[in-house]
């Protein structure tokens, strides 16, 4: 399966999205496309071997839209698809404005007909009219005919949007006062007849036109995370080609290049130092605010920037590939993503518009047949259909998880979708790996007890060959073993027939001796006698150490204590979640002893302990069958089955690919205050979308009835369509508005 982005073109509101959806999805081939009206971008899922790009663009085309696929970072600018944004925003401008005097114009000539006033300062020729006439028909036709072109293309598809509701709206109000203008003595003055309602036609246009500005601009804010992300690029780098240094564009950087940094300086791409050191400022990509040592051997990141020293690295990484890259790529995907509550306002809109049409038809007719007004009955018809808009209702999710998931980004938080951002702020337990979450990751022997005692040889030889067997092992407390063996100056040697045993230990055969490490329960399975060490291994986990037994041809000849130092951060983060009200657990596969001395230092009370990789998972689903929504905290490979089947699996970024790729948050800085930020952007992402929707309902709601007249028969008064022209333009503005004040979201002070 293949996924791919589009960004989309000529949109206007919730139902253009809705009709692009069901374009793309009856493209055979298709699986699942999700149509981000706030972000104007598709993203879909597809079957290469059964479609491919130019099918899907030509369904858009057909549908009456444009479909481009979505730039990757590292490309160059499209500056032609630039200078179209900018002369389409310049031709709107200018549309707006000429909207807007003519409708200034029309409403200060109609004031009297409005009032019954006679205001001598009101130039009579404004009352003409003829003039209104010449005066509205550019704007109409000119400002207002992208709603025409919009309403036809949706006719042709047999769908109905909101260009639909505004060239019909608009039109009524125009042509009615056209067929006045011609005929004058066919109506009567009755009721609220006030002869024409030309500045009816062009004010709403012109406030729909500065709706649509603001809107347009407000959107535009909410994209800062990623410009933000993308202006971190550097854009040239300095390498050493056949001994000569050359400072080329960052495109042309290569893997293998060895690239040269200054003080001061913003490192290009990503790579290894292979020569001097230095330290980093990580901030912009990690939210870590500490400079990172960089040293021999060590990675560093691509828009990060070297502080004090000079060095060089090998570019491991380069365009699409480097981390900034692949950040900027996720942050897209999860603003692109459709959140499952954005379902219900996709409901609503598809039946949105035709029902409000049927309203408006129905309101119209019973007017006319209860007063016979026929003026009445075409004022609350316009009102109507001005007042009622869907496009509140499609921005009410999108605006706020775009800005919701780049404000995650700022803090070192990346989030996949925002399927992923609703639902963790319905977690009710969060399950915390031990070694590399809570702890540093870096265990370091600590003690190495032998049976025969520590003042002979006998402790280098088992040195020798403990750290022989667990060279060949990926498992930190193996690393630990070999990392003391090399300080103590040992010298490995070769292995044979290494085994790796999730969750119990290592074996392989040294010097012609069958040597196994691994846990307590491990060695009494194997049939070793560890009576006579068992006593100093407690007090080694009492002392909240992990203790490593070593059996040489089956004989227990040594054990080893390793510790794992705590995250500065982790009982800080632990005391926060509860705050939170949340139930923190830790899951691990060390022995029990050592793991309830471990979480009792940082305040957690629930310990699944001795828990082996494969268990892991049916853990976490043990916790779902309690009915509780689950996160899982990881980063080691036998992470990954459990992160993946958590409700929410959050990776640390420190860890493993493979932990990352199977999460649905990863914490960039490997912080775990990353975690109680997530929860707090979630919590404060949903209560926006929540007020966002209620204002978007309760909107139409309460104006559609209103602009049907509802309160004339008990107060006499009739929505003027210039008012529902100027709240349906701004209830998309507010919905942005309300969304943009995430950005002032703070994770320390938010709750």
């Amino acid at each position: 399966m293949d996924n791919l982005t589009l960004k989309l073109r000529g949109m206007s509101c919730a139902s253009c999205a809705s009709s692009i959806e069901q374009a793309i999805q009856s493209v055979p081939g298709v699986i699942e496309c999700h149509v981000n009206f706030g972000m104007e971008q598709a993203t879909i899922q597809y079957d290469s071997k059964q479609t491919n790009l130019e099918t899907i663009q030509s369904a858009v085309d057909d549908a009456g839209y444009q479909a481009l696929p979505l730039q990757e970072m590292a490309a160059v600018e499209d500056d032609s698809e630039q200078a179209d944004r900018k002369s389409e925003s310049q031709t709107l401008q200018r549309k707006l404005w000429t909207a807007g005097i003519v409708s200034i114009l029309l409403v200060v000539g109609a004031i009297p007909a409005m009032t019954g006033l006679h205001l001598p300062f009101i130039p009579a020729w404004l009352h003409n009219y003829w003039l209104q006439l010449a005066l509205t028909s550019p704007v109409q036709f000119w400002c207002g005919k992208s709603f025409y072109v919009g309403a036809w293309k949706s006719l042709k598809r047999r769908v109905a949007t909101m260009d639909t509701l505004i060239a019909l709206g608009t039109s009524a109000a125009y042509f009615y006062s056209v067929f006045v203008t011609f005929f004058p003595g066919l109506f009567t003055a009755q009721g609220l007849n006030s002869g024409v309602y030309y500045e009816v036609a062009a004010t709403v246009v012109a406030l729909i036109l500065l709706g649509k500005t603001l809107e347009n601009r407000a959107k535009g804010e909410t994209s800062e995370a990623i410009r933000k992300l993308m202006g971190l690029q550097a854009k040239t780098a300095r390498i050493i080609r056949n001994g000569e240094e050359l400072e080329v564009p960052i495109a042309k950087v290569e893997i293998g290049d060895i690239v040269q940094v200054r003080p001061g300086e913003q490192i290009p791409v990503d790579g290894e130092v292979i020569e001097g050191g230095s330290t980093v400022d990580e901030a912009m990509v990690t939210g870590e605010s500490l400079p990172v040592k960089k040293q021999l051997g060590d990675e560093v990141i691509g828009a990060t920037i070297n502080k004090t020293g000079s060095f060089k690295f090998r570019a491991t990484r380069v365009g699409k590939d480097t981390f900034l890259a692949q950040i900027v790529k996720m942050v897209q995907e999860a603003q692109g993503s459709k959140a499952p509550i954005q379902k219900l306002a996709d409901q609503v809109t598809g039946w949105f518009v035709p029902t409000v049409i049927a309203i408006a038809l129905a309101t119209f007719i019973i007017w006319f047949n209860a007063t016979g007004n026929f003026t009445l009955a075409t004022v609350t018809m316009v009102g109507v259909l001005i007042i009622a808009c869907p496009c509140a209702l499609g921005l009410a999710t999108p605006t706020a998880v775009m800005v919701g998931t780049g404000k995650g980004a700022e803090n070192g938080i990346l989030i996949k979708g925002a399927e992923s951002l609703e639902l963790a702020h319905k977690i009710k337990i969060i399950v915390l790996d031990k070694t590399g979450t809570l702890t540093e990751g870096k265990p370091t022997v600590t003690d190495f007890v032998t049976i025969k005692g520590t003042a002979n040889s006998n402790e280098l030889k088992l040195l020798q060959l403990a750290a022989s067997v667990e060279r060949n092992s990926e498992h930190p407390l193996g690393e630990a073993v070999v990392r003391y063996a090399q300080s103590q100056e040992v010298k490995l040697t070769e292995v044979k027939n290494f085994e790796a045993i999730a969750g119990s230990g290592v074996r392989g055969v040294v010097v012609g001796k069958s040597i196994a490490l691994g846990t307590l329960r491990w060695m009494q399975e194997l049939g070793c006698d560890t009576e006579y060490l068992e006593l100093r291994g407690r007090a080694l986990e009492a002392a909240s150490k992990t203790v490593v037994w070593m059996a040489v041809e089956g004989k227990i000849e040594a054990i080893m204590g390793i510790a794992d130092a705590l995250k500065p951060s982790s009982a800080q983060a632990v005391k926060a979640l509860q705050k939170l009200g949340l139930e923190v657990a830790m899951l691990t596969g060390d022995n029990r002893a050592t793991a309830e001395s471990i979480a009792q230092s940082v305040g957690i009370t629930r310990v699944f302990a001795e828990v082996r990789p494969h268990q892991k998972a049916a853990q976490i689903k043990a916790l779902q069958g309690e009915g509780k929504i689950v996160a899982m905290v990881g980063d080691g490979i036998n992470d990954a089955p459990a992160l993946a089947l958590a409700d929410v699996g959050i990776a640390i970024g420190t860890g493993t690919d493979v932990a990352i790729a199977a999460s649905d948050i990863t914490l960039i800085s490997g912080d775990l205050q990353g975690i109680v930020t997530a929860i707090k952007l979630s919590r404060a992402t949903m209560r926006n979308i929540r007020e966002n929707l209620f204002f978007a309902f309760i909107y139409n709601i309460a104006g559609i009835p209103i602009a049907a007249g509802i309160l004339y028969p008990i107060f006499g008064w009739l929505l003027n369509p210039i008012i529902a022209g100027a709240a349906m333009a701004f209830s998309s503005v507010s919905v942005v508005s309300n969304a943009l004040r995430l950005r002032n979201f703070q994770a320390k002070s938010s709750g």
